[in-house]
């Protein structure tokens, strides 16, 4: 199962967010490019430039690769809708970022682990694949044996109800989470323009 293994940090400063929350701190000290012409300005970069930094943005923040974040766009453009909206509904319905997103875990990493170790059960069901697209109703819950995880329940701790997006159901006391439906970008407070993406595809 292919995934990005690099430094999150390097990759957060090359972009210029964090793409996941362990990255901030270190954005926050080197808000520049890595290496030693980072500090150094740059000139004005083109449109393509900026279509292509757009698409790294949205596939790090994922944990997509680029064969998958291709099939993930061409599933996008082929559904009614606008496609940029499409797409960004099929990332946030990955399993992995709703186990984040609910709380469970830390960063999309750590629910990218927690699916793949076998922890989860999805409508009753074991399912370890982190890109396992939930439907509206889904129900996300923990196997028993893996209720006691201390990593999860300090995840929880650190999750404030406030930041749980509304279109998730989550019962803390019963590690468990309802995928009510698909977010409309509105919902998606996330640092890309998915416009760009689809304009860099449409070429």
């Amino acid at each position: 199962m292919a995934r990005y293994t690099g430094s999150v940090s390097k990759v957060s400063r090359r972009l210029g967010v964090a793409i996941a929350p362990k990255a901030e701190k270190f954005l926050e000290r080197r808000p520049y490019a890595p290496g030693q012409h980072g500090q150094n300005k740059k000139s004005k970069i083109s449109e393509y430039a900026v279509q292509l930094r757009e698409k790294q943005k949205m596939k790090y923040i994922y944990g997509v690769l680029e064969r998958q974040f291709r099939t993930y766009y061409a599933k996008a453009s082929a559904m009614r809708g606008v496609t940029g909206d499409n797409l960004v509904k099929m990332l946030e319905s990955r399993l992995d970022n709703v186990v984040y997103r609910s709380g469970f875990a830390v960063s999309r990493r750590a629910a990218r682990q927690l699916v793949s170790h076998c922890h989860l059960l999805v409508n009753g069901k074991k399912t370890n694949i982190p890109s396992y697209q939930l439907r509206s109703g889904d129900v996300i819950e923990f196997r028993q044996k893996s209720k006691n995880m201390d990593a999860v329940r300090s995840a929880l701790n650190k999750k404030p109800d406030s930041q749980i997006p509304q279109w998730i159901q989550v019962d803390k006391a019963n590690l468990k989470a309802i995928f009510v439906n698909a977010p409309e970008r509105s919902d998606v407070q996330e640092p890309f323009n998915e416009q760009l993406v689809v304009e860099l595809y449409s070429k």
